[in-house]
């Protein structure tokens, strides 16, 4: 193939990638939109300080959606749609994963409250496995990324060879943390009334950030497509 094909396909690429990610921006305010509807309207509110357990359990999946998954998601996409320099990008990137971070640790921490409020066991379910999971190599994954980066005295040669492990390292991590949305929203879902309002809301959710997390990646492929000419 020419170059000036190969150019003109990874143009395309780039474009579509775009599309994508746009695309992505807007199953990100649906999916949050949706979550908030289904605590506020079906789950009795969200309240940290609350004598309810169910408030309390309230925060952990607001934080894990709102400022985990979906932070997460962005983070991802800035490379796509935020337009700075590549520096500015990855300093976007790096911030933005550290705000996911810490929103994380707190949901997890609403979620052992609730455990404590309601005197139930820690980390018995799969969703919790998975979870814990996910936010423990997201730290690792986060700690790596900055130390080959940002931290100076890495060779250029090291950092080119670590970016495609950990664009592959990072998007794992990140559908890891949707397969643990996943299996809450069903553990959720099984007190619900069987094809009742809230069910079907649930169901829907849940298909919202599966679609959420495809678009993602799939804006990392293209993207990726363009690396090279």
């Amino acid at each position: 193939m020419a170059i000036g094909g190969i150019i003109g396909s990874h143009q395309r690429h780039s474009v579509v990638a775009s599309r994508v990610a746009m695309f992505a921006h807007l199953l990100f305010l649906v999916t949050a939109i949706l979550m908030l509807v289904w605590l506020l309207r079906f789950r009795g509110g969200i309240n940290i300080q609350s004598e309810d357990p169910d408030q309390i359990f309230n925060v952990h999946p607001f934080v894990m959606s709102w400022g985990f998954i979906l932070l997460i998601g962005e983070a991802i996409l800035v490379y796509t749609t935020v337009p700075l320099n590549h520096r500015a990008q990855k300093m976007v990137h790096m911030l933005v994963h550290m705000v996911a971070f810490i929103l994380g640790v707190f949901g997890v921490y609403a979620a052992f409250k609730f455990h404590n409020a309601a005197v139930a066991p820690d980390l018995v379910s799969l969703h919790s496995w998975i979870g814990i999971g996910a936010i423990s190599l997201f730290a690792l994954q986060w700690l790596i990324g900055f130390a080959v980066f940002w931290m100076p005295g890495t060779h250029e040669h090291v950092r080119a060879a670590a970016v495609p492990l950990h664009v592959a390292g990072g998007l794992a991590v990140f559908l890891l943390a949707i397969c643990a949305a996943q299996t809450g929203l069903v553990q959720k879902s099984a007190s619900a009334t069987p094809g009742g309002t809230e069910a079907n809301l649930i169901n829907v959710t849940g298909v919202f950030i599966l679609l959420y997390g495809a678009t993602v990646a799939a804006t990392v492929v293209l993207r990726m497509a363009t690396w090279h000419v």
